[in-house]
């Protein structure tokens, strides 16, 4: 595990710092600051435990058992029995590194010091984390409303010691023994505790933390691998001028622009259709490339906006306010976080397509100006990369289905209390689906590209330095090419672990300098 610390403190958390827990096991800790909040918010809930009124939360039933007033010797019960109760979720396992950010980002919220949780049950959260240990969470069963409720659930089961874990080794085992072998004791639950664990967008909001670092690789891979296609095609970069794009001043666009015009700088292939085969235009897929980029990157900055005012939050129900006040609220709605999600879904379907209609031209006789059918050695005797587009194709079709927004869909429940959710989760979910998808297309126009950018040069046309530095890294990283007598699974495979990893990036880089 990473040794860095990310201290938690009462005023929200940091993207870096999700990104460092869920996938780097950076260690957690509490300030100081944030245990006084803690204790400050419990005295709170303690005085109104004690006072023979009902509060919501504190001494009365959840949901549409609201009204029912709980007596104090059932309180401790009631707290155990809703955790164990919303443990009801189904189906495969969520990803390590989803239930680390999920616990890490209700940890946050119980730090602000709203919860009215005690010291020590955030201070048992945060030993998990730094024990590896990761409660077994399953896909379904939250409706992005009311909080992420069966999984985070899940993770409150593991605080009590009952339920499943994986420990730091990957063995599934008894969450009693982990904690056991690990010096943790299992937390006794309060009033008002259970409630506050479960009561949270963090699964949502993990998920799309994570998708955004993501992105923001993949959509700088694919302004590389753009500038790569239009250059094979022999294309013109007078369309990536800085000042064509500045009268139509869209942030996102001007810098994919500029990404691209940097990877092409000094290249010899480029403008060369206007000399043997007149064109007026590019087709749209390569002209339009910083307009369809970019408008994902503006997208992007939104959706990070959005993560950002989430991450400063404490989302629970009831909240301890700072004049002493327990109230009830909405807050716990996952519709801001999922319609951004639903958004980016969007956007990564149509960056897929258009890195499709690029490939599907290198490898069309008819329209890619001189290159070899499918860029096959030997046509005929050699299908080429024809079948690599069919997968390329596959998966776009399958973005195009995951585009689908899970946002504009709600299912009453809780006896019709709950009766407007998000599907909030839902939405992050098909979203991992979709990143994990478009880096495969990415590095299939990556793949055939290079191919391609080979052939040129093998012409005696000279492309761009970052073009060779980027046919290089990837020959380098396993992809060793197309040829009659290979399997084109591994170096698909490879070139997919290149992109996703950020290595294409960090090829090109050194030529054009840092791009965005």
């Amino acid at each position: 595990m990473d040794m860095h610390t990310v201290v938690v403190g009462t005023s929200g958390t940091t993207a870096e710092d999700v990104v460092a827990v869920a996938r780097h096991g950076a260690r957690v800790e509490l300030s100081s600051a944030a245990v006084d909040a803690l204790a400050a918010s419990r005295l709170i809930v303690d005085a109104l435990a004690a006072k023979p009124e009902p509060v919501y939360g504190v001494s009365t039933g959840f949901g549409a058992l609201a009204s029912r007033h709980i007596s104090t010797e059932l309180r401790a019960q009631l707290q155990r029995n809703i955790v164990r109760s919303h443990a009801a979720g189904m189906g495969p396992r969520v990803e390590r590194e989803v239930v680390r950010a999920l616990m890490f980002l209700r940890l946050k919220t119980v730090a602000s010091g709203h919860t009215g949780v005690r010291p020590e049950v955030a201070q048992t959260m945060a030993d998990v984390l730094n024990a590896g240990i990761t409660p077994v969470v399953h896909e379904y069963g939250s409706l992005g409303c009311s909080g992420d409720l069966a999984p985070l659930s899940h993770c409150a089961l593991t605080l009590m010691g009952e339920g499943d874990a994986e420990g730091p080794d990957g063995t599934v085992r008894p969450a009693g023994e982990l904690l056991a072998a690990h010096g943790i004791a299992p937390v006794e639950l309060r009033e008002k505790e259970g409630l506050a664990l479960l009561n949270g967008t963090d699964g949502m909001l993990g998920m799309l933390v994570m998708a955004l670092a993501d992105l923001r690789t993949l959509y700088t891979s694919a302004d590389i691998t753009a500038a790569l296609s239009l250059e094979a095609l022999l294309g013109t970069d007078k369309v990536l001028a800085p000042e064509l794009h500045a009268i139509r001043p869209h942030p996102g666009q001007g810098v994919s622009a500029d990404n691209m015009l940097r990877v092409l700088a000094g290249s010899g292939l480029t403008g060369h259709h206007q000399d043997d085969a007149p064109r007026v235009q590019d087709a749209y897929s390569v002209r339009c490339a910083p307009q369809v980029n970019g408008a994902g990157r503006d997208t992007l900055d939104y959706a990070a906006v959005v993560a950002g005012r989430e991450l400063a939050s404490s989302v629970d129900n009831p909240v301890v306010l700072p004049d002493g006040r327990v109230e009830s609220n909405g807050n716990f709605h996952g519709a801001p976080v999922a319609y951004v999600l639903d958004f980016l879904a969007i956007v990564a379907a149509d960056l897929g397509s258009i890195c499709e209609r690029r490939t599907d031209r290198l490898l069309d006789k008819n329209r890619s100006h001189g290159l070899p059918p499918f860029l096959a050695d030997d046509a005929g005797v050699d299908s080429g990369l024809m079948i690599a587009q069919y997968t390329q194709a596959a998966l776009v079709s399958e973005m195009k289905r995951l585009a689908v927004p899970a946002s504009a869909d709600s299912i009453p429940s809780s006896a019709m209390q709950e009766d407007h959710v998000s599907m909030g989760w839902s939405a992050a979910r098909k979203l991992r689906t979709a990143v994990d998808n478009l880096a495969r297309i990415v590095a299939v126009e990556l793949y055939a590209a290079t191919r391609a950018v080979e052939i040129r040069a093998a012409e005696g046309l000279v492309p761009a330095a970052a073009s060779q530095a980027a046919v290089a890294a990837l020959r380098a990283a396993g992809a060793e090419g197309p040829g009659p007598d290979r399997f084109l699974a591994p170096d698909l495979a490879a070139a997919d672990t290149f992109v996703r990893e950020g290595r294409l990036v960090a090829a090109v880089e050194p030529v054009t300098g840092p791009l965005a």
